[in-house]
C-alpha cells in the first residue's frame, strides 16, 4: 500500500494536534508538520488553503481536512483505504482539546 502524502498544520502544544500526531505515528505515516504557532507563515498558508482559521488542518493527497481531531483523521484514512484498521494504543487521547479550551472543572490545579 502506497503511503499518502500528508501535511499537518498543527499547534506546538494542543490536545487535538497531539491526537493527530499520535494517529499518524500509530500508522507509521510520514508527514510534513507545519507548526502554526512557531511560524506565522504556516498559519497563513493553512488559512489560505483551508479557507478558515481553526486547527488542526491536515492535507492528505491534496484533500484538506479542516479543524480535525486525531479520531477524524484515523476515520478518514480507514474509510479511504489509505490504511488498514489498527487496534494499537496511540498512547495519548486522540480527541482532546487544548488545555486552555477545556472547561475549568476539567483542569486540575496542583498546589
Amino acid at each position: 500500500m502506497e503511503k499518502p502524502q500528508i501535511t499537518a498544520f498543527l499547534k506546538t502544544h494542543c490536545g487535538w494536534s497531539g491526537g493527530v500526531r499520535a494517529v499518524l505515528a500509530k500508522y507509521d505515516l510520514p508527514y510534513t508538520e507545519k507548526d502554526i504557532i512557531q511560524n506565522p507563515a504556516f498559519r497563513w498558508e493553512m488559512e489560505t488553503k483551508s479557507g478558515q482559521p481553526l486547527s488542526p488542518c491536515v492535507e492528505i493527497n491534496d484533500k484538506m481536512l479542516v479543524d480535525i481531531s486525531g479520531d477524524e483523521v484515523e476515520e478518514y484514512l480507514i474509510e479511504n483505504k489509505l490504511v488498514q484498521p489498527n487496534a494499537a494504543d496511540p498512547g495519548v487521547a486522540t480527541n482532546a482539546p487544548c488545555a486552555h479550551e477545556q472547561p475549568a472543572s476539567a483542569v486540575q490545579m496542583r498546589l
